[in-house]
This record gives structure tokens, sequence and C-alpha cells, in this order.
């Protein structure tokens, strides 16, 4: 059929017969793309991107309704439910949407999330006649004080009271509200706590800095580290720098840094406040200086029970709150507690006769009593026992000096008879063989009465007189056991 060219140009006439085309090449495809996707007779499917967007539509109606399915099948009737919404696909032009398509976010009510606590009207109460409820009613204000917990500090961990409807009355409220305000109050402080004051196994920068002079000055050649941690102090190993013309430098020291935290000195002032030594110098109010004060009682009489003979760390230097001493052992090895070593039957009766022999110097040459003599604070070394820790050792003048020994005595007797020594004496004949006194008592009750008393007459001798001069009578001096 013959055509003009006006008709050959025209773009009418080239669209039918691409058409044509399409249909007798894709009959099925073409007739199946006509009946769902066009859903209006004004939209103009020429366009390739209204093609594209419908066809991404129906696409993102498969894909939310596969999600639905799935959350359906995933929750069941559980209370607890997990939602796939953030994964569906929302386009502003999707406005097809079935009745029982309901986005969970959007609803007013909520069955998961808990309603807030109703408050009551600025009148003070809510209903009428029996069905009264005043701001004072028990759940209401349970309800409030458990919403008000949302108040407290982040680091308070309060949990979801309101989802559980909790009711918590105002005594449980207060307590919890002071307990978060000295949580906060109390983590506020950690931090300069830590850059103040000893750690476990650490030093405060003012430490630091007096042991890099020690070792900046030569009287320590290096700090190795740490060997043994207490409640009071944190010791560690350092080599021996040169010697001064006035001070022999051991090859290997012991650095016994006194922690300034004050926790563990609160109950440790009865050991010094009535040391005459130390008495116009101590000072509740400054306690920072009882710790330096307590490093310098241990040096004191670590130099008594050195100048007595006693085997003792020796002192090298104090400073502040940094005791330097002798190191007890040998190449970073400290020498083994009483309680760590296994001794022969022989080693342990040798020992227990040279703890015999010091528990008398001690009292009757050093004028001093331990305070806290145990298995804990005796080393082995060499074949013989070394004392160790005399920071609380106080005079037997002491208001609690007999008392200590006493106690002293037990630890000793027990140690000793628990480790097959035949020859150990009981606390109570340990006691009147270390300090010379002749206390005849049948019991422990009567023994311990009787040296309350002796402590009790020292103390008004003292307010009389004003000297510490003992008035314990002894039957001379004690005598001395050997092996």
């Amino acid at each position: 059929m013959s055509c003009s060219l006006a008709d050959v140009m025209s773009e009418q006439l080239a669209k039918e017969l691409q058409l044509e085309e399409e249909n007798a090449a894709f009959p099925e495809v073409v007739a199946a793309a006509e009946g769902p996707f066009i859903t209006g007779e004004n939209i103009d499917t020429s366009s390739d991107l209204m093609l594209a967007q419908m066809l991404q539509m129906e696409f993102d109606r498969e894909y939310d309704a596969q999600l639905r399915r799935e959350e359906k099948k995933i929750n069941g009737d559980s209370k607890v439910s997990i939602s796939f919404e953030n994964y569906r696909k929302v386009h502003p032009y999707d406005s097809d949407s079935s009745e029982d398509e309901v986005d969970w976010q959007d609803t007013r009510h909520d069955p998961y999330r808990a309603d807030k606590p109703t408050t009551t009207p600025r009148r003070g109460f809510i209903g009428k006649g029996k069905d009264i409820t005043t701001k004072h009613d028990e759940v209401v204000c349970g309800r409030k004080n458990t919403a008000r917990m949302e108040n407290f500090a982040p680091e308070f961990q309060v949990g979801d009271g309101i989802g559980m409807d909790l009711k918590l009355s105002n005594q449980v409220f207060n307590a919890l509200k002071q307990h978060a305000y000295s949580e906060e109050r109390r983590s506020a402080r950690l931090h300069e706590k830590k850059e103040h004051s000893t750690a476990e196994k650490a030093v405060d920068p003012k430490t630091r800095l007096l042991l890099y002079k020690m070792v900046n000055s030569g009287m320590l050649e290096t700090i190795t580290g740490c060997i043994s941690t207490g409640k009071e102090s944190v010791v560690f190993h350092a080599y021996g720098g040169n010697a001064t013309e006035d001070k022999v430098i051991p090859s290997e020291c012991a650095i016994k840094v006194f922690k300034t935290t004050l926790n563990e000195f609160k109950n440790r002032d009865k050991y010094i406040k009535d040391d005459y030594r130390f008495k116009d110098r101590f000072s509740k109010l400054n306690p920072r200086k009882i710790i330096r004060m307590w490093a310098e009682k241990e040096m004191h009489n670590l130099t008594r029970m050195q100048n007595a003979g006693i085997p003792c760390p020796q002192v090298v230097i104090l400073k502040k709150h940094v005791l330097v001493m002798s190191f007890i052992g040998q190449d970073q090895v400290p020498a083994p507690k009483l309680k760590d070593v296994t001794l022969s039957s022989e080693d342990m009766k040798k020992a227990y006769y040279q703890i015999l022999n010091m528990m008398q110097q001690l009292y009757r040459e050093c004028n001093l009593v331990h305070a806290d003599l145990s298995e804990y604070n005796m080393l082995w070394h060499d074949g013989k026992v070394w004392l160790i820790d005399v920071s609380q050792s106080v005079e037997p003048t002491h208001p609690h000096g007999l008392e200590f020994l006493f106690r002293d005595c037990r630890n000793v007797s027990q140690f000793f008879q628990k480790g097959g020594v035949a020859e150990a004496l009981n606390e109570r004949e340990l006691f009147n063989a270390v300090s010379g006194l002749n206390i005849t008592a049948d019991n422990e009750v009567d023994f311990q009465a009787e040296i309350e008393a002796l402590e009790k007459m020292n103390e008004d001798h003292v307010q009389n007189h004003g000297k510490k001069l003992s008035t314990f009578s002894s039957d001379g001096d004690p005598p001395i056991y050997d092996e």
C-alpha cells in the first residue's frame, strides 16, 4: 500500500506500527500488563517512568505482605512482640492500603506502652461520694513515685517500673532517692580520689614524684615492681644505688608505700593517739597527718628492734609516707611468710623458741608490743624468723598494750600448737613468760579481767602524775627461753 511522505514521517503511524509488532511478538505479556497495572483511565502508560513506578509499587506490596506474614508467624500470641516496620517499603504516592493494615506506631493506644500515671487535679481529689480519691491515695502516690524515679541520675538503673505498674511507697522512694544521690556524689569523687590517693598496685602522682626523686638522686638504681599488697600499704622491690657517707644502701630494697586513702585508718587511730611519742602531734581533724605519723612510727619501731638485735628489715630512709627498707629475700623473690612455708618438726621447734625469745626482747629491751603478731607478719629466711609490719606496735604502758600482747600470745600459741610443737605454751602461760607478770587466773575471762585492771591502774597513774611509768608488779625479769 502506497502512502505519502507526510504519512511516513508521522509519529502516530510509527507508534501504531511498533504496537502491532509488539502484539505479534508478545501477545500474552502485553495482555497481562494491561490488566493489573493500568488502574485508572487517566494514567499515561506511554511514560517509562510511570511504568517503572507502578512495577516498584507492586513489588513493594508483595514484600510488605511477606513481612507481615513473617511478623505474625513469629509473634503469635506472645505479649512481647517484634515488628519489621523499619524494613517496610513506604512510598508517598502509595495510597492503597487494606482496612486491616494498621501501622502500630500510629495507633493512639499501644498495648505494649504503659500509660502515664494520671495526675490528680489541683483541687486535690477526684470522684464523688464513696468513689472519691485524694492525692494521698496509696495507689496514686505509688504510681507518682514510680514515675519520679525517671529523674534519677542516668547511672542509677531504675528499670521499667511504669510498665510493670509498680507502686512505691514514700518510705521506699525516699530511701532510693537518698541512695541515688549518694551514688552520684560518690561517682563524682571517684576520679579525684584516684588521682590523689594510692590504690591497689598503683601510686598517685605525688608518690610517683617521690620515687622519681629517689631514683634520680642515685639512692635507688631501679624499681622493678610490686611484690606485696595489704590493707594499709603497697610494697615494691627496688635495687639499691650508690651509698652515701652516712648511709649504706643495701643491694636490694623494699619500698613500703602507705596508702593515702583514709578508709583503712579510720579505726587505726587507737594505736597512735595514746602513744606518748605522738600524742601531742595527733589530730583527728587532719587525718592525713596520721598516715605520715604511721610511717614514722614504723621507722622508729624498726630502729629499736634493730638496735636490740632482733631480725627485722633495716631502715634506709623515710620520705613522707614512703619508707625504704632492706629487702628480706633474694633476687626479687621475697621470703615466704611463716604460714606459707612447710617446716620440719625441728625447724618448727627452732622457730618457736626464736619467736619466744624475740617477744621477750621486744617487751623487755625495746619496750614494745607488736600488737599484730601472727604467722602472717613473720618471714622465714636464712633458717630464722624475721619480724615485719611493726607500724601498729605500741609500748606496754599503752592503755591497751597488755590486751594487744595477750592477743599476740594467743595467735602464736595457736599456730605452733597446730604445727605440732609439743613444747608450745598456751596463751596465758606465754603471756606470763613474756611479760614477767604473775597472773594466776584459772580461766581466760578472769585472766583478761586482771589484765584490764592492770591497764586501768596504769592509766590512773598517768592521769595523776602525768608520766608514763609502768606500775606493773613483776617477779623479776622474765625467764629466757632457749632451745
